[in-house]
């Protein structure tokens, strides 16, 4: 026993350094916050002089070469097998854990009720939740698993109706993912079936950094949860916090695309930052976030070694600043040019005689503008 344990004391230390990062509480600022998404984001340029965003790049590139190294020396084998003996329980039975967890989410939302696949899709229509129930039983049998995958996606579709295109685009990556691997779990291909659970984690690692692009475009949408939930900051500055929690969220999703023992403590690192959320945040993160955590967990057991993409690409160490600086250009050119395309270059706001801002009053989040507690609207305003 103490032979297979001792190895996982050289996975901590970069483990460590990838936590290292300002624990957030991860909650998805929709379900928690007033918001409008039609409000004219902050220019990219603030981000680019941010000192803090900077900072935060620089010491994730640190940890990642740091924990690449460590996967490349003769440490790297021990802790990767420390992490293949942890979790081999889990591994043993992946398909049964994922199809579980999948079902589990949906029975959960039929139960809340009045919701397209997330907390802040609401719908009067109550067709919706039993469509819900249908996925979750669909998904305990092989021959009906391909019906749950489009169903996922039927769903999101029927959100259009309700939503913006835009808006949806947070939901979009890791609904195709999970739709992704309820269609190709059943397949007698075996190549294609490999791909799976590959399926599953480009799904998540796109979420995560799409939805992790909002703290730098609308960091004021974070200032009512700062104003109500104050230790979410562990005592930091909220305009250091905010891009921190940003760059961490970006970059570790980011880690879960890249070399297997990356990809499994980022997975980790994300678990524990979305575990801290549901204390601060209660059921509806837990809820919210529980198919997140379910696949971050799968991440974290996941054996394989040679199924991806781009894998010799990833092997190389100078590819790791590469690779971060194109996901970003890449993300920030989409999510910013999308808005823009959708909203023009001084967005959309509805017209009411509130303060020009890009979130609304909510009598739940009473910090908001028009509030008791009203923020400044210099504070909330873009300039």
């Amino acid at each position: 026993m103490q032979s297979r344990i001792q190895p996982m004391l050289w996975a901590w230390p970069a483990a460590a350094a990838i936590v290292f990062h300002p624990l957030s509480a991860q909650a998805h600022v929709k379900w928690f916050a007033p918001y409008i998404v039609g409000a004219p984001p902050a220019p990219i340029e603030n981000t680019l002089q941010d000192t803090w965003f900077w900072v935060g790049i620089c010491l994730v590139l640190v940890f990642f070469v740091l924990t690449r190294l460590v996967e490349v020396s003769s440490f790297g084998a021990k802790a990767i097998g420390a992490l293949n003996w942890a979790t081999d329980p889990l591994w043993a039975r992946q398909d049964d854990y994922i199809r579980s967890i999948i079902a589990a989410f949906f029975v959960a939302i039929f139960a809340v009720g009045g919701v397209y696949l997330t907390p802040d899709l609401k719908t009067p229509a109550e067709w919706v939740s039993w469509l819900q129930l249908v996925i979750a039983c669909c998904i305990f049998s092989r021959r009906t698993m391909p019906i749950a995958g489009l169903g996922i996606i039927a769903l999101w579709i029927f959100a259009l109706r309700d939503y913006e295109l835009f808006h949806l685009f947070d939901y979009l990556a890791l609904g195709l993912g999970v739709a992704g691997y309820l269609l190709l779990e059943p397949l007698k291909n075996e190549e294609l079936r490999g791909r799976r659970f590959e399926a599953l984690r480009w799904g998540l690692a796109i979420a995560l950094m799409w939805s992790s692009l909002e703290k730098f475009a609308f960091p004021s949408w974070f200032y009512p949860l700062v104003v109500e939930k104050p230790f979410l900051t562990f005592g930091m500055h909220r305009d250091v916090f905010i891009p921190m929690a940003g760059v961490t969220e970006f970059t570790l999703g980011f880690g879960l695309l890249w070399t297997p023992l990356i990809r499994r403590l980022s997975a980790i690192a994300l678990l524990v930052i979305f575990t801290a959320a549901v204390w601060p945040f209660g059921r509806v993160d837990l809820i919210g976030h529980g198919l997140i955590m379910a696949i971050l967990i799968a991440v974290a057991a996941d054996h394989r070694t040679g199924v991806d993409l781009m894998t010799a690409l990833k092997r190389r160490l100078v590819n790791i600043p590469i690779g971060l600086s194109t996901a970003l250009v890449v993300f920030c050119t989409a999510y910013w040019g999308l808005h823009v395309a959708f909203y023009g270059m001084d967005g959309q706001l509805p017209a009411t005689d509130i303060p020009r801002t890009t979130h609304s009053y909510s009598v739940e989040h009473p910090h908001g503008p028009g509030g008791p507690d009203d923020v400044p609207a210099s504070q909330h305003s873009h300039p």
